[in-house]
């Protein structure tokens, strides 16, 4: 059964929550701005994936340190480091059209990968302080909850940043934004406890790398996920979108949009049917042979994009019909392993396994995002430069299931 946590937990866990989504929504939004503004004043593709470079590089750098961190000094100290930081970046991309240089964008990129890879770290290490340490099922659902709930806005966040590129421009969205960013600031410095998340223990930079066991092989397994998705997604697809099948800002930002709503509402829905049947209580948690097999599935809607989109059907219906496959399995994925990390993770040394989980999951953005660009102008854009980014990603989803075998070998000798 599932336990109840204290209240001040959850009312805590609800300040840190509410403030995750109100820079997830932002988040997105200036993701979308970027890519489509500075592609609208001709910048190439590559140039537009070496803008984010920064963005995804510094996340890798955060998440490792920033468990340090959050372990030594509380999640309160790194959750409003990244708040500032988001602040920050906004102010100065809030500037000229003159003043956005590639060098420019990218430091303001960099601070802006700090900033979510803080917030989201102190997030979703929080939920292990909440939940009873054996409470697995209540465990799968908190996690769930939370990390559908922020794709779902993310997505809305992909729709808001189209919209403001269309209504207001890009300076006043960018200043719009800080002024949200700057509100939740104030509530989460004045309401959160400063301990929450602080280990006992003294934590030294050598316990950052976690011993040989699940978490490495998780981690490794997670790189690969999500390169396979931002290796098409995060800016072949919008550029091909905008470019080859005209849509506009609005429109491109308002579907993927509804592609990440639709894989945050699966997300939260994945613990009633990604486990294994279990008792009458409910069903049982995934595990890491769960994982291979999901994993393994997503290979069937990405071979199926690409067979359609090399017979030239219709390229609209080819793209909506598989997206939504894509990312129903995907979501499912994705979920399984944010339960397993935050499963994993011992007691008051959380903070540091989630990070070096989410490292890893920086780095696979990081590769993706630089092969998006390189791939998709190498092979000349358009249909077939789309297809060459899939072919990636199918290579990415077979090295990801493939070191899901090692993990469950892992997980069975951590269990003992």
């Amino acid at each position: 059964m599932t336990e109840h946590p204290p209240e001040a937990n959850v009312r805590d866990y609800a300040i840190i929550t509410f403030t995750y989504w109100v820079f997830t929504l932002t988040d997105g939004a200036l993701r979308m701005l970027v890519l489509l503004y500075l592609h609208d004043i001709g910048y190439a593709p590559l140039e537009i994936a070496s803008l984010f470079l920064f963005y995804e590089f510094f996340g890798v750098v955060t998440n490792f340190l920033g468990g340090w961190v959050g372990a030594r000094f509380g999640l309160k100290s790194t959750l409003w480091s990244g708040l500032v930081l988001q602040l920050t970046a906004l102010g100065m991309l809030a500037v000229g059209a003159g003043a956005l240089t590639v060098p420019y964008v990218m430091i303001a990129q960099g601070l802006s990968g700090i900033a979510k890879d803080l917030t989201k770290m102190s997030s979703k290490s929080y939920i292990k302080l909440v939940l009873p340490e054996h409470d697995r099922q209540g465990l799968m659902r908190w996690v769930a909850l939370l990390t559908g709930s922020k794709n779902t806005l993310k997505g809305i966040g992909f729709f808001l940043g189209g919209v403001l590129l269309d209504t207001v421009g890009f300076r006043m969205g960018c200043a719009m934004m800080a002024a949200a960013i700057a509100a939740v600031l104030v509530v989460a410095w004045r309401k959160l406890p400063a301990a929450a998340g602080r280990s006992k223990a003294k934590v030294s930079l050598r316990s950052l790398v976690p011993p040989p066991g699940p978490i490495r092989w998780l981690s490794a397994s997670r790189l690969f996920l999500f390169g396979s998705r931002d290796v098409w997604f995060v800016l072949a697809l919008p550029i091909f979108l905008g470019s080859s099948l005209g849509w506009a800002f609005a429109e491109v930002g308002a579907f993927l949009a509804l592609w990440i709503i639709g894989y945050g509402l699966v997300q939260a829905a994945a613990p009633r049917y990604v486990g294994s049947k279990g008792d009458a209580s409910g069903r049982r948690p995934p595990d890491a042979r769960r994982l291979g097999l999901w994993t393994v599935g997503l290979v069937v809607p990405l071979a199926a994009i690409l067979a359609g989109l090399a017979l030239e059907l219709p390229p609209e219906i080819v793209l909506i019909v598989g997206l939504a496959a894509f990312g129903v399995v995907f979501a499912s994925n994705s979920a399984i392993h944010s339960f397993l990390i935050v499963a994993y993770a011992e007691g008051d040394k959380v903070a540091m396994r989630v990070g070096f989980y989410y490292m890893a999951n920086a780095m696979g953005r990081l590769t993706g995002t630089l092969l998006s660009g390189a791939v998709f102008q190498a092979a000349g854009q358009g249909r077939v430069g789309l297809m060459a980014c899939i072919a990636v990603s199918i290579a990415f989803v077979l090295a990801s299931a493939g070191l899901c075998v090692p993990l469950a070998a892992a997980e069975d000798r951590a269990r003992g």
